[in-house]
């Protein structure tokens, strides 16, 4: 009995030095991954982010959405963005316990989402959410109005939970595309993210610049559906969420900042 308890103790404990092991390799990012600075930046500062990893503190990302946060079209799971987004940040913050959690289901629109928001995001108290929406609701041709006050609930609920909030808008892709209400919910989104104060990551702005500037074929950065994502975007589109949310947090006023700029005397530039 004891020498069962230690052999399957020590199989857990390599399990998880390899699964620790294989989240920290370089990220599979293919240089010929272009985007432009304008497309990969996040306007907003990530306050509570900031702060976690300005004391060091371990920090906990939620990824939330639908199919392409799940990682259909991904050849594993280490493949998937959310996996290769704690590896690039663990690149950028190597002395920070970091772990993002994977909560996308396939399929699901933001009414659905909003449902499981509570068990599923807000109880593992995370620090920042990325909310990866709007595609669904395109195949199911729900319309853009619909989707406006379930965005605005979400963004307060996730804030009332603590959290910074980051939009990720649909992928660029045929499927999507076909519905003329694509760059209108893009818009949505966007507009919402302004009026908000929160960021929005422009995966569809990248997946159209890879594909009408670079001349990138579908093929190259989506599933054979020519809806879902695949490795070589799941990558790009991680290592180049990665670099935006890290320069957002080098931007982002620390507390003590922010008294130093409001005490009297004090001047800003």
């Amino acid at each position: 009995m004891n020498l069962c308890r230690l052999t399957c103790a020590a199989a857990a404990v390599a399990a998880f030095v390899a699964a620790d092991a294989r989240a920290q390799e370089a990220p599979r990012f293919r240089t010929d991954c272009k985007a432009p600075k304008d497309i990969v930046h996040l306007d907003e500062g990530l306050p509570q982010l900031a702060l976690r990893i300005a004391q060091k503190e371990a920090v906990t990302i939620v990824a939330f959405g639908s199919s392409s946060t799940a990682g259909a079209g991904a050849t594993s799971v280490d493949a998937t963005y959310p996996a290769r987004l704690e590896a690039e940040l663990k690149l950028a913050f190597p002395n920070v316990p970091i772990r993002v959690i994977n909560r996308g289901i396939g399929g699901e629109d933001a009414r659905e989402m909003l449902e499981r928001l509570d068990k599923d995001v807000a109880a593992a108290k995370p620090d920042l959410i990325v909310w990866q929406l709007g595609t669904n609701a395109l195949l199911r041709s729900n319309g853009v109005d619909r989707e406006q006050p379930l965005i605005l609930e979400g963004i307060k609920r996730m804030r009332a939970a603590g959290a910074d909030v980051v939009l990720m808008d649909p992928q660029y892709a045929p499927k999507v595309l076909k519905d003329p209400d694509a760059e209108p919910m893009v818009n949505l989104i966007s507009d919402i993210a302004d009026a908000q104060h929160v960021n929005v990551f422009r995966r569809f702005a990248l997946m159209r610049y890879w594909r009408e500037t670079s001349g990138v074929p579908f093929e190259m950065f989506l599933s054979p559906d020519l809806l879902h994502m695949n490795d070589f975007s799941y990558a790009c589109t991680a290592h180049y969420l990665g670099a935006a949310i890290a320069e957002a947090v080098s931007f982002t006023k620390k507390p003590s900042e922010a008294i130093h700029a409001s005490a009297p005397g004090s001047t800003t530039r």
